[in-house]
């Protein structure tokens, strides 16, 4: 079957969920306005949100949901379903998982259980639900996102619609430039695998009075996890990788928002990385044991406090970014970013990888094009020119490895443009790539132009930056 594109896929895609029946509640009216039913849901409070899963169920919304679900791709799940199967899967047995739904009786899958390594060292536990599964959370998503996101604090900035990274940075800059000079910088240990279920759903039932949405939240935190081809009970934590997981995640700690608004601490939220700023250090250590004492006996979530600090701005990194205080803030690449792009960047252009130029290049452009339309929000700009001019030398040092014998060399310095003269007298050198790569008549036959036809990206002049 295929997936992108094609008649067959935009078929299914429009007959997977053909509304069945007359009594569904659906949430919105033709041309995309909402029943009255759903503008009281979505205005009022708990107990106005009884038909919730009718919304979930409400063919436009999962059309959204399906959408969404195939343009994220992701791995199979448990049952081994793969996105490309769930139209046709959808198309032969909605009926029968809209029953589920409707009645209370759907039954998640364990999610299955991998390691991805983590930018810093160690690693990482993702849970992927099966795709059906994926659907539903999506689905369920979206019904409860449009009513929570705009109770959430202005300060959070993670998994929220019209909200990023780049803006939660900006605000942190912000706050640095009006005198805060020092950061809380609090790191909470396996939060999305400490989240506690019973506040969890205590937090949830305060917004929803649809008994089957929350015993379906319920089911999807306790369906167990798939790992070494067993499957263990969950009993804390929202797996990494679902869905809904970012959306509670928030939930969870909008308890914190409101409390560091109530004491009237300036702070930016991302996701789990909260940094408070204050104007002094013993300010700052008084925040620290007052604000860990809070998440660890409320929240019952554990800080780690071998990564978090009270330090200056300039001293800690923020989702890949910290500040130079020369004399207003300015937003610099922080160090360990730096040096994990330089890391990627070595292994893309090592000397002994047996690819050509042109292709080496290519994979490299793919992994350069993504980091910089992040890290182009940085103001220093000498970093990325010494960036390019680093990258170019390494593409040097690989070229001449390649080309390995001294008669090789000197055939392609000619084809180069370098004069003979030139070409013979560095085509027999002893000395190794990296030294060679600084060489003129290197630089001569390898000129920046050279390797820009090749198609090399700048971080320097990219557009985005």
């Amino acid at each position: 079957m295929r997936f992108r594109g094609g008649r067959r896929q935009k078929n299914q895609l429009e007959l997977a969920f053909v509304p069945i029946g007359g009594g569904e509640a659906s949430a919105v009216g033709k041309g995309g306005t909402e029943t009255p039913r759903a503008a009281q849901v979505c205005q009022g409070p708990a107990m106005a949100t009884e038909f919730l899963m009718e919304e979930v169920c409400d063919p436009g919304n999962l059309k959204r949901a399906l959408q969404r679900v195939c343009q994220n791709q992701g791995d199979p799940g448990m049952d081994g379903m793969t996105v490309q199967q769930l139209p046709a899967y959808l198309g032969d047995h909605w009926s029968e998982v809209r029953s589920q739904l409707l009645g209370g009786g759907y039954k998640p899958r364990a999610v299955k259980r991998i390691e991805i390594s983590k930018p810093e060292g160690g690693s990482r536990k993702l849970g992927i639900p099966t795709v059906l599964d994926r659907l539903v959370q999506q689905a369920i998503l979206q019904v409860l996102q449009k009513r929570w996101d705009p109770t959430f604090s202005e300060h959070s900035y993670g998994f929220r619609p019209h909200r990023d990274a780049h803006q939660a940075v900006a605000r942190a800059q912000e706050i640095v430039a009006q005198g805060y000079g020092w950061v809380v910088d609090i790191d909470l240990e396996q939060f999305f695998d400490r989240v506690n279920h019973d506040r969890l759903m205590a937090r949830v039932a305060e917004r929803v009075a649809d008994k089957r949405l929350l015993k379906l939240i319920r089911a999807f935190l306790n369906a167990g996890i798939l790992e070494d081809g067993l499957v263990r009970p969950t009993e804390e934590g929202t797996p990494q990788g679902s869905p809904l997981s970012p959306l509670l995640s928030n939930l969870v700690l909008d308890e914190l928002d409101r409390e560091l608004e109530k004491r009237g601490l300036p702070f930016v939220r991302y996701a789990d990385d909260c940094n408070i700023y204050v104007r002094s250090e013993r300010a700052g250590q008084r925040v620290m044991k007052s604000i860990s004492d809070f998440l660890t006996r409320k929240l019952r979530l554990k800080v780690n406090a071998t990564k978090s600090a009270v330090a200056k701005p300039s001293e800690r990194k923020f989702l890949g970014f910290s500040f130079w205080l020369n004399p207003a803030p300015r937003r610099i690449i922080a160090p360990q970013a730096l040096a994990r792009f330089r890391r990627r960047v070595v292994e893309l252009t090592g000397r002994n990888r047996g690819i050509g130029l042109e292709r080496m290049i290519g994979e490299l452009n793919q992994y350069l094009r993504g980091w910089i339309q992040y890290f182009g929000f940085c103001e220093r700009r000498t970093e990325l020119k010494d960036l390019d001019g680093w990258i170019r030398r390494r593409l040097r040092s690989a070229a001449w490895k390649q080309w390995k014998t001294g008669r090789q060399r000197y055939r392609v310095l000619l084809r180069l443009g370098v004069t003979a003269e030139r070409a013979k007298a560095v085509a027999g050198s002893s000395r190794g790539p990296w030294p060679m790569s600084r060489n003129k008549v290197i630089h001569q036959a390898l000129s920046n132009r050279y390797l820009r036809n090749l198609g090399l990206l700048s971080l320097e002049t990219w557009p985005s930056a």
